[in-house]
């Protein structure tokens, strides 16, 4: 796996001296070694790589990474240039162009988000090939438990997005009063239509930086 740098290692260096942090190296080097694993091993990290600590504006949290081929590269709900968008991705467009009239985009790379300070970040950063959640309960959501909290404790203006129920529950760690939480059902064919759709994220994100100085997210891809 590729190395955390720069404020993020500044932020998360204490993790990876635990010894959870050294099973987790472990275990997850070991199914790379043995099983179809993804994203590819040189972006398991690019949620930080592409948006540094001290740029996060907004963080949209999801569960793991997309299980099929040549889908994750790193960034919750994106796939990769030339691959077609999964069905809660889609629902993400739909919204998007309900609430900010931006065209639906023909591509679901979110990268260019990311690069204007939206922290893409899956909950768990690696999965088997064809097996939801796989990877999940061995030891990845206490280092992305401790970006979040490392985040929380910044005072200046962050946006944290949360879709469905694993990424709410995340809200019990962010108590900054300078911060601001928009909860929501999760954007899946499943569960859009009890409340994602109409929540308008984008709008009230944006509202909110420029409330406080910052400037907005170009979210139209």
């Amino acid at each position: 796996m590729s190395i955390i740098s720069d404020g993020w290692y500044e932020a998360l260096k204490d993790e990876f001296k635990k010894p959870y942090y050294k099973d987790l190296f472990n275990k997850v080097s070991e199914e790379y070694r043995t099983q179809k694993i993804f994203p590819p091993k040189k972006d398991v990290f690019n949620a930080f790589h592409l948006t540094p600590f001290e740029n996060v504006k907004v963080v949209i949290l999801g569960q793991d990474p997309y299980h099929n081929y040549e889908q994750a590269h790193g960034l919750c709900f994106s796939v990769q240039s030339g691959v077609e968008p999964p069905p809660s991705l889609l629902n993400i467009f739909n919204e998007l162009h309900d609430d900010l009239g931006c065209p639906i985009p023909n591509h679901g790379n979110l990268t260019k988000w990311a690069l204007q300070g939206v922290l893409l970040l899956n909950t768990v950063l690696t999965v088997r090939a064809h097996q939801a959640n796989s990877h999940s309960g061995i030891g990845w959501e206490q280092l992305t438990d401790a970006a979040i909290k490392a985040l929380n404790n910044e005072e200046r203006p962050i946006v944290y997005i949360l879709w469905g129920g694993p990424a709410g529950r995340k809200e019990q760690m962010l108590n900054n009063p300078r911060h601001l939480v928009l909860k929501a059902p999760h954007p899946s064919p499943l569960a859009a239509y009890r409340g994602f759709f109409g929540s308008k994220p984008f709008s009230k994100s944006n509202m909110f930086l420029e409330e406080h100085g910052v400037d907005p997210i170009d979210w139209e891809l």
